[in-house]
């Protein structure tokens, strides 16, 4: 399978899904306007948290932005089927799961099969799966003492954190390290550098996925 089919004739287009600040989507913007991303825009972001400052940024670089919530609905069936329209509403080549602490409905995943990636804050398998977000990621890295943690971008299936994995980076844990200060510079020495890599990778043509694992060609 060719995750970069046809990707290096048109321009990728991209759908962002985040539920806070936006640090990561921040960085896919700048590094589309530095050139660290090519042949790729950003068409929707959306959130399902309508105070999510990452809804501001996308305004403020001018980029479709609109809230899909749960509280907005009578039941998870009908959120689910908003949140699928507002997708097909754009029609992305690629969705980009930024922090978006949401549970993606089966037939979203299943329609855009291979199309959805997400980077999560340590070096998977390690301390990701169910209940594994947010600082409790580095929480639990500090209570288990390890020396090495990291964020990885994957490749999003029906379980959690199980899809094959695109891009890791390591970082280095400190002594003096609070979860704060640990998430931090995963966030700085790795997710924002490996996040933007990703994408330029698929836009681009140079992955592709076989035997359930990825192969990247430069």
């Amino acid at each position: 399978m060719d995750c970069g089919k046809d990707m290096d004739t048109k321009m990728l287009k991209i759908l962002v899904c985040v539920s806070g600040g936006g640090t990561n989507l921040q960085a896919v913007i700048d590094g589309i306007k530095e050139k660290e991303i090519t042949n790729a825009q950003i068409v929707r972001v959306i959130s399902n948290n309508r105070n999510a400052y990452a809804l501001e940024r996308a305004v403020k670089e001018g980029i479709d932005a609109v809230c899909v919530s749960p509280k907005d609905y009578t039941d998870r069936e009908r959120f689910h089927d908003a949140l699928l329209r507002a997708v097909e509403e754009k029609a992305p080549d690629l969705i980009v799961l930024a922090g978006f602490l949401v549970v993606l409905p089966e037939e979203l995943i299943k329609r855009y099969r291979n199309r959805i990636i997400n980077i999560h804050p340590s070096l998977i398998p390690s301390f990701c799966g169910q209940g594994f977000y947010g600082l409790k990621v580095h929480e639990k890295a500090l209570e288990r003492g390890v020396k090495v943690t990291g964020a990885t971008v994957h490749f999003v299936d029906e379980g959690t954190d199980t899809g094959p994995i695109i891009l890791q980076q390591p970082v280095m844990v400190e002594e003096d390290d609070t979860p704060e200060i640990l998430q931090k510079r995963v966030m700085e020495q790795a997710e924002w550098k490996i996040l933007p890599r990703a994408i330029d990778d698929i836009a681009n043509g140079r992955v592709t996925i076989k035997d359930g694992k990825v192969r990247r060609s430069r």
